[in-house]
């Protein structure tokens, strides 16, 4: 009898557990507080947010809250969009690497108005996309949110030496600075804007770094030959597909901001903007070598990725400058089953840097190919082609950005 009492007030002492969890787990969403609901929407992704928005009014209402955006800006990282640029530069395509998902984005309205309709992204950094509109006029854009800015023109003398890099710094998502560097080596100089001040600073010239133990030629008078979107070989005047024409990467090392970029003749160059100096690396292949470049950013560090032709097949490498030697050095390459389809078809890479990973995108005459790169795990994924009214869109380069409902422009 005991044993049976002692069974039965155990039972009821479970049937009370069960009643209380069940209470617990009917705690509705509705019955959060607007601190606490807030914190919770700030860590869905990006794009299950908006799809959350359209639940009720006030989750909606959330994305418009002052508090919101600051519980948004402790999130510590996002997983990184990527905004396509197709041929003909009238996309407004992503790559959502959460969801491994191609998602539509309305475009800002600002872009919409005819005198900006042939607007290009030519840089991108934290939340934000900078928009070249010829001349050396610029749009910086959330893309999440569509807001924008037109930054002002800048100075006049500027626009008469030529354009060589632009390049973009976001900072906590709250302040940025775009960066254009011009001129032709070995004259070079950068303006810098600044959205703290809304102003351009004043044009930095820029002297080579004299490094005697530099024992390479970089002026040397020898063509270096890429492979041009149309497929054929040409030499050091090829104009890159016009989205990546200003293709460059910032960093911040020692407190040191460098800007590198592509030069004409097929070299790195480095711009340090706090030293005001520059230089040039050492080439990757010979002259004489049919080849495809770029340059990447990934967690702080410059990157190449190169794509070549020896023996009768190709290879895609990446590749990191150790200064301590002066010398390149391969961190990766892509599995040569991979990389051999390839070979002899003129192909052209155009890539992106997102923390530990390397979108690429491969165009030829003949075929288009999106992989992305995990430097950590050296694997590469081949990505779903996009679909528009049944066809297949080629895409020519992308631009990173992390998806902030925050960043301010």
């Amino acid at each position: 009898m005991e044993h049976n009492d002692n069974w039965a007030s155990r039972a009821g002492r479970k049937r009370k557990l069960e009643t209380q969890d069940k209470g617990m787990l009917s705690l509705s969403m509705d019955e959060l507080n607007e601190d606490l609901l807030e914190r919770v929407l700030s860590w869905l992704p990006t794009s299950a947010f908006f799809r959350a928005a359209s639940v009720c009014k006030r989750w909606k209402s959330v994305s418009d809250s002052a508090s919101f955006k600051l519980a948004c800006s402790e999130i510590p990282s996002r997983e990184p969009w990527f905004l396509m640029v197709d041929p003909h530069l009238n996309q407004s395509t992503i790559f959502d690497s959460a969801d491994r998902s191609w998602k539509k984005l309305n475009y800002p309205p600002l872009l919409k108005q005819s005198s900006n309709c042939d607007s290009i992204p030519v840089a991108a950094s934290g939340g934000l996309v900078c928009f070249h509109m010829g001349a050396c006029n610029f749009i910086v854009c959330n893309p999440v949110t569509g807001s924008c800015r037109e930054l002002p023109p800048v100075h006049a003398a500027q626009e008469t030496h030529s354009l060589l890099a632009v390049a973009m710094n976001a900072q906590n998502n709250q302040s940025y600075k775009l960066v254009l560097v011009s001129g032709e080596l070995p004259k070079l100089s950068c303006k810098v804007y600044s959205s703290s001040t809304g102003c351009w600073g004043e044009e930095i010239f820029l002297r080579r770094k004299v490094d005697e133990s530099q024992e390479f030629d970089s002026n040397d008078d020898n063509a270096v030959y890429f492979l041009s979107k149309a497929g054929n070989v040409v030499a050091t005047d090829m104009q890159r597909s016009p989205s990546k024409q200003y293709s460059s990467v910032i960093t911040v090392k020692d407190g040191e901001e460098i800007v590198y970029f592509l030069s004409s003749s097929g070299t790195i160059v480095s711009c340090n903007l706090t030293t005001k100096c520059f230089s040039e690396y050492p080439r990757l292949l010979p002259v004489f070598c049919e080849y495809s470049i770029d340059v990447v950013e990934c967690k702080g560090d410059m990157l190449v990725v190169v794509l070549s032709e020896f023996f009768e097949s190709a290879n895609l490498r990446i590749w990191r400058f150790d200064e301590s030697i002066r010398s390149w050095n391969q961190i990766v390459a892509m599995p040569p089953a991979m990389s051999h389809e390839f070979y002899g078809k003129k192909v052209d890479i155009n890539c992106v840097g997102a923390g530990d990973q390397i979108f690429i995108c491969l165009n030829s005459a003949e075929f288009f190919r999106y992989v992305v790169c995990d430097l950590r795990t050296n694997e590469w994924i081949e990505l779903p082609k996009c679909f528009k009214n049944g066809e297949a869109v080629e895409f020519m380069s992308a631009f990173s950005f992390e998806p902030r409902i925050e960043a301010s422009v």
